[in-house]
């Protein structure tokens, strides 16, 4: 009898401190231990290549659905333009470019928080009023004499693309205009003030029957690559890195693609 009732006090004794273990890795107040991960929360600013204006738009409504309490700020513009405006201190999270050549000039700055990563590619395609007035067929038609033809500049990704176009297929055009951002080519061809204008794939997907797309063979030549990446200064990197997540995988890709975006 006296060893049966000396071996309940052990297991008592034991049964208490396993008991007092258990409260003291609990967290106060019955919240989730201090590891696991607490819902996200704040403001996240994207700086984004004008030519993503319609899918970031998307994403970023996504993004809050799932994200009660988070808000995404969305600031499009051309590549070149956002680049300057992140080095001159404007308060970007995350920045999108239509190119690599912008993220590699915020990277030499020591601009960026780690990795670009790139999330999609895209190509040139002629846009024309619906009514082709200038019946254009072909690159080569860009040059003909009287045709009104709109394109980026060449510090922009979308001039820069035009620009390897124009090499490759030995074609000089003169523009009757340069543009800071593909959307302000856009706005040219569907406004009626020129024949065409040179912008992406996505953009005449986007436009619907506003314009007409003419594919060409030499827009193969200059393929256009998105890359993303945080930025140094950003005030709310874990934000940040979640939209990029969101980016980058599958539901990104899926509305990347549906817009007439390629794979990295």
């Amino acid at each position: 009898m006296r060893n049966v009732t000396r071996t309940n006090r052990i297991l008592a004794v034991a049964a208490l401190g396993l008991a007092g273990a258990l409260t003291a890795c609990a967290a106060p107040g019955g919240s989730a231990p201090s590891g696991a991960s607490s819902p996200l929360s704040g403001t996240v600013t994207v700086f984004a290549a004008a030519s993503l204006k319609s899918t970031f738009t998307r994403l970023a409504h996504d993004f809050e659905a799932k994200n009660p309490g988070t808000k995404v700020r969305l600031s499009f513009a051309g590549s070149s333009d956002l680049a300057t405006q992140i080095t001159q201190g404007a308060p970007a999270d995350v920045f999108a470019s239509a190119d690599t050549r912008n993220m590699t000039k915020l990277a030499e700055a020591g601009l960026l928080d780690g990795t670009a990563r790139n999330f999609a590619t895209n190509v040139l395609e002629i846009a024309v009023p619906p009514s082709n007035p200038a019946s254009i067929a072909s690159f080569a038609d860009l040059a003909k004499p009287g045709v009104k033809v709109v394109a980026c500049a060449s510090q922009v990704p979308c001039g820069a693309a035009a620009d390897a176009v124009e090499k490759a297929a030995g074609v000089t055009l003169s523009p009757v205009s340069e543009e800071s951002s593909v959307t302000d080519v856009m706005g040219k061809v569907t406004s009626g003030e020129a024949d065409a204008g040179l912008v992406y794939v996505t953009d005449v997907h986007g436009a619907g029957g506003k314009v007409k797309g003419i594919p060409f063979e030499e827009s193969g030549e200059a393929v256009t690559t998105y890359p993303i990446a945080t930025t140094g200064p950003s005030r709310n990197k874990e934000l940040a890195e979640a939209f990029i997540a969101m980016v980058t995988g599958a539901e990104g890709r899926k509305t990347l693609s549906e817009a007439g975006f390629g794979a990295p």
